[in-house]
């Protein structure tokens, strides 16, 4: 199975192809890409077109599209699924949605042997945050704030290791709850595509108009 995988659920684009004989062939954001303004609209098709070319798969060749549909930034996940959406209808393929809070928690801890608690910025002095233990889900995606994360965190008795630009933006808060973080410039707090086509490997495909952005709360903007 060939798979095109991408998110935009940070501020950060990646994009992967995942070829049926394994090899994977990925845009991966450097780290610092989070902290920089999003230019989801200028970066994404570039690296589509970059992972596609280098892994010399056609269009016609491909079983499906992966695409992280959050919860994460609005502005990025609408670029990020009207572009999956459009792909996915131009090439007669059927979508694969993917938490992009799962796809996270896959780079926290390869071993599996750590609870991983995906944390994603959701702005407004919030977290978007789940929990896992190896392919477990302990907790479902929810938002947050920061100290709430770190309340839930001790009256459960973990001592998770997190990672995401909300767990660096709000290290501090975590660290003294327990949550263990990863230095700033770790790859583990990127989105990276490839976890993204390897959890929608045994997901179900889905018409490209039925899968919808998991925001998890109102947008900012509100209709006067």
């Amino acid at each position: 199975m060939s798979l095109l995988g991408l998110d935009t659920s940070t501020a950060a684009v990646a994009a992967c192809v995942l070829r049926d004989d394994g090899e994977a062939f990925e845009f991966s954001p450097e780290p610092v890409a989070l902290r920089r303004r999003p230019a989801h609209a200028t970066e994404l098709m570039p690296a589509v077109v970059g992972v596609m070319e280098r892994s010399g798969v056609a269009w016609r060749e491909l079983d499906a599209i992966a695409v992280g549909v959050g919860p994460g930034s609005f502005t990025g996940l609408r670029i990020g699924l009207a572009t999956a959406r459009a792909l996915a209808v131009a090439n007669g393929l059927r979508l694969r949605p993917v938490s992009s809070l799962g796809a996270l928690a896959q780079g926290i801890d390869p071993s599996g042997t750590a609870v991983a608690l995906p944390v994603i910025d959701a702005k407004r002095g919030e977290v978007f945050a789940a929990a896992y233990e190896g392919e477990r889900v302990l907790w479902a995606p929810f938002a947050a704030r920061p100290k709430g994360l770190a309340e839930r965190v001790r009256k459960a008795g973990l001592a998770p290791l997190a990672a995401g630009d909300g767990s660096i933006r709000f290290r501090g808060v975590l660290e003294a709850a327990g949550i263990r973080i990863p230095p700033d410039e770790s790859g583990a707090h990127v989105v990276r595509a490839l976890h993204v086509c390897r959890l929608a490997a045994t997901a179900p495909g889905e018409p490209p108009e039925a899968v919808l952005p998991e925001y998890l709360r109102a947008p900012d903007a509100q209709p006067r």
